[in-house]
């Protein structure tokens, strides 16, 4: 295959961000090393959701020697769903790669799901080797992602592995509401009910090295629990997304 094929025309990637001044920084430049390898154009997207340690000095610093990063300020925090709207909202190439800020993912991996995408994907999906968290985090993971297999009809083996390439023109069909978590369950789903395929591709999960999950403070697994609740009316009771498609 020659090498013409196997870049991307273009590229955005997406870092939601919140306190995540420790890891931003090496996330964004294995990024633009990742970015070189699979396209000539591309642009790197973080949203600053709130944040309340030095996340903005090192984004400000990175901007100086990365002209392809973007910078999203939001004054207060919106939550990860709503920060990973305004990324996707922000992005003007013809594909998306998203990942969290925190760096338990490594962006120079999104090479594998670019080769999916060589190989025939329409859009591709990262599902984790090995979760490399506490126990009890490993617990509630596996909990979670049976309990909206089984009620949503989940296809794919890792609704909660955000590391995802997926083409604009599929974001753009879909109508994003979620403000916690939840949006990437309503993400695939809605995605999956569109009647699209994700390829799948392992990739690595790494321990947390900086800062704290924000998924498990109780007032946040409480919004959560509420947004799935609602998603769950929305999408698998009243089928809205697929009425308006009608």
């Amino acid at each position: 295959m020659d090498l013409e094929r196997k870049r991307l025309k273009s590229l955005s990637v997406v870092f939601p961000a919140y306190n995540d001044g420790g890891t931003i920084a090496s996330m964004v430049a294995a990024a633009s090393i990742a970015c070189r390898q699979v396209t000539d154009d591309f642009e790197i997207i973080v949203v600053n959701d709130g944040s309340s340690d030095y996340t903005a000095d090192m984004l400000q610093e990175m901007q100086v020697r990365y002209p392809e990063l973007r910078v999203i300020t939001h004054e207060t925090n919106r939550g990860y769903g709503g920060a990973l709207r305004s990324g996707f909202s922000a992005a003007v190439k013809d594909w998306v790669f998203y990942t969290d800020g925190d760096s338990q993912y490594n962006p120079l991996e999104l090479i594998k799901l670019v080769q999916a995408v060589y190989n025939g994907a329409e859009l591709v999906n990262g599902y984790k080797l090995k979760r490399n968290d506490s126990f009890a985090r490993i617990l509630i993971g596996r909990a979670y992602h049976y309990f909206v297999k089984l009620t949503f009809g989940i296809r794919i083996r890792d609704v909660d592995c955000d590391f995802r390439l997926i083409p604009r023109h599929i974001l753009q069909g879909v109508e994003l509401k979620s403000v916690s978590g939840a949006i990437c369950l309503e993400l695939v789903k809605k995605i999956e009910d569109a009647g699209y395929v994700f390829a799948e591709v392992p990739v690595n999960h790494y321990s947390r090295k900086y800062g704290v999950s924000q998924f498990f403070v109780p007032w946040r697994i409480i919004r959560t629990l509420k947004q799935l609740a609602s998603l769950y009316w929305m999408l698998v009771v009243k089928k809205e997304h697929l009425q308006k498609k009608s």
